[in-house]
């Protein structure tokens, strides 16, 4: 969840990789020519592995996390030796702070993952990477939670993150952070950070229940964006071909009131992929860059990330994540699941109408499991293994496991 504690590029050679670009992409030639070759292996041999992981590192103090991995962070190495043991080829890290310099994503790949670790295995890696600015954080100047102040980045208290544009405290809180072994299309990346709720169509907008009447003031519902992070559409060459990495991490449907605007939020961020699948030139659908649609017909997509919604229980919307689990471009026949996951889900005994052994995320005694991390495949995959990393508490792996509320998420593709 978003809220759950209130929560190089070295210069390539053009004609190869003329994408590659100083603020979001890290690669290097050498990288770069062995994808080539492993490209050139049998895709019919070949075999990929997508995962998701809200890591849970972020700090509520701008450059908090740089400090922390500098000075040698417990939870940073566990995060990293669950990426070693499971070695996904592409992952989503959600909940990883963004600073435009890229310290923590640098200090965390050199120091933590590219370090074995207890616990862990080999070094893992990661060529390149995708990372770019999150609403997280970044004040509206307006005021968002009907508290009478307007968002102001000077004011000292914590209410100050209701009226950012994303909760957080620092613009880059709870950032999203891609790590992949194959090249990255940084041209052809598309970003949805400033797409306006209200036009998205059909949007739920909120509303007072006692009135009726819109939660927003008019002057501030036109402005009001969707996500509230970010959502990436990332497209990477893989040795199976294209693949577009669709990233993003809806608000929690709670910390609101009666009116549920972050049930409607989290709701409609799950709906602005759905309606980016249907495809065709929408003209309301643009992105930041100013490029209009949806994603092509035959383009083959993996969606990714914490959705905060479970399909059957919990307090989201009912049917939010099911917009993307039926729609007709995704294959959601193969669901993740973990023995730890069904395990602490009884220790707990909170009554779930869904499959507790299919949960990724650990709220505690007072919230109990859900299932709220996806890793979901277009049609046209064939779908080999998959996995949520949730060992049993009585394992030997259970010791790297409980660094974030959230277990780490992976599917194995082949063509």
């Amino acid at each position: 969840m978003s809220r759950p504690h209130l929560p190089y590029c070295a210069a390539l050679i053009a004609a190869l990789l003329a994408a590659c670009t100083q603020v979001n992409v890290h690669g290097d030639p050498k990288a770069w020519a062995q994808s080539q070759n492993d490209t050139a292996d049998s895709a019919a041999d070949a075999r990929l592995r997508v995962a998701t992981y809200n890591t849970s590192l972020y700090d509520d103090a701008d450059g908090g996390l740089i400090r922390r991995l500098q000075a040698g962070d417990g939870n940073a190495r566990k995060i990293a030796a669950v990426l070693q043991r499971v070695r996904p080829d592409l992952v989503l890290l959600n909940e990883f702070d963004y600073d435009a310099q890229q310290r923590a994503a640098d200090l965390f790949q050199h120091d933590y993952l590219e370090v074995a670790q207890p616990g862990g295995g080999e070094a893992l890696r990661y060529p390149y990477r995708y990372l770019a600015p999150v609403n997280t954080g970044v004040p509206s100047g307006l005021d968002l939670d009907g508290d009478g102040q307007s968002g102001d980045a000077q004011r000292a208290d914590r209410a100050r993150g209701n009226d950012a544009w994303g909760y957080g405290l620092h613009p880059g809180q709870y950032g999203m952070l891609v790590l992949s072994r194959y090249p990255i299309d940084a041209d052809a990346v598309r970003s949805f950070q400033k797409f306006k709720w209200s036009t998205l169509p059909g949007a739920r907008q909120p509303r007072d229940p006692k009135t009726g009447k819109p939660w927003y003031a008019a002057k501030v519902w036109p402005q009001m964006r969707l996500s509230s992070k970010s959502h990436w559409d990332v497209p990477v060459r893989t040795p199976l071909g294209v693949l577009h990495f669709l990233a993003a991490h809806p608000t929690p449907p709670v910390f609101d009131g009666p009116e549920d605007r972050n049930g409607a939020r989290n709701h409609d961020e799950i709906a602005l992929w759905a309606r980016y699948l249907d495809g065709g030139t929408p003209s309301w659908l643009c992105d930041d860059q100013g490029r209009c649609g949806g994603l092509a017909a035959d383009a083959r997509f993996v969606i990714v990330g914490d959705m905060n919604a479970d399909p059957i229980d919990g307090d989201g919307v009912p049917g939010s994540i099911k917009q993307l689990l039926d729609h007709p471009r995704v294959d959601s026949s193969h669901v993740p699941s973990s023995e730890g996951a069904a395990q602490r889900a009884t220790f707990y005994g909170f009554p779930r109408k869904g499959n507790i052994n299919e949960h990724t995320g650990d709220f505690g005694p007072k919230a109990g499991t859900l299932r709220l991390d996806y890793v979901l495949p277009s049609r046209g995959w064939t779908v080999r293994e998959t996995g949520v990393f949730w060992p049993r508490s009585d394992s030997e792996e259970a010791k790297i496991s409980e660094a974030s509320d959230h277990h780490l998420v992976w599917v194995d593709l082949t063509n």
